[in-house]
Formats: C-alpha cells, sequence, structure tokens
C-alpha cells in the first residue's frame, strides 16, 4: 500500500507533466488554481487523469472546495 506522502508525490509530479512545468515546480500545500493559473474545467479534467491513474473514483461531494494537492491527495488515499 502506498503512503500519503507517494500519494501526494504522484499527484504533483502528474499534475506538473499535464501542465508542462517542471519537476519539483508543485508543492503539497500549494492552491492548484493559482499555482497552475487553472479553472475549474481544467481542475476537472486533471481530476479525471487522477482517479484514471489511481484507478478509483472521487465523487463531487468529496473534492468540491478542494483546492490544495495535500488534501486532494488525503481524499485519494482514503479511496485506495
Amino acid at each position: 500500500m502506498r503512503s500519503i506522502e507517494q500519494t501526494t508525490q504522484e499527484i504533483l509530479q502528474l499534475a506538473a507533466q499535464q501542465f508542462k512545468l517542471p519537476a519539483g515546480s508543485l508543492a503539497p500545500g500549494d492552491d492548484f488554481y493559482k499555482k497552475l493559473g487553472i479553472d475549474s474545467l481544467q481542475a476537472l479534467e486533471m481530476l479525471s487523469r487522477l482517479e484514471n491513474h489511481f484507478k478509483i473514483e472521487l465523487p463531487d461531494y468529496e473534492v468540491q472546495g478542494v483546492s490544495d494537492f495535500r488534501t486532494l491527495a488525503e481524499r485519494i488515499q482514503a479511496r485506495l
């Protein structure tokens, strides 16, 4: 079973790849809307990719209001 740290790092790597940022440029506490400069549609695309990567389904109510990578990792970790 992967740790919360592993899950967080995978999310950061996937987000950096998707939005073409240098590896290591994102941190767990970053607000992904601000740091990535994305809108809600782009955030949904990112969530969809994460669901596919981790082979889980995140209900809307679990990610509503989530805007930082650490909290997102916690929600994903709870589904693994």
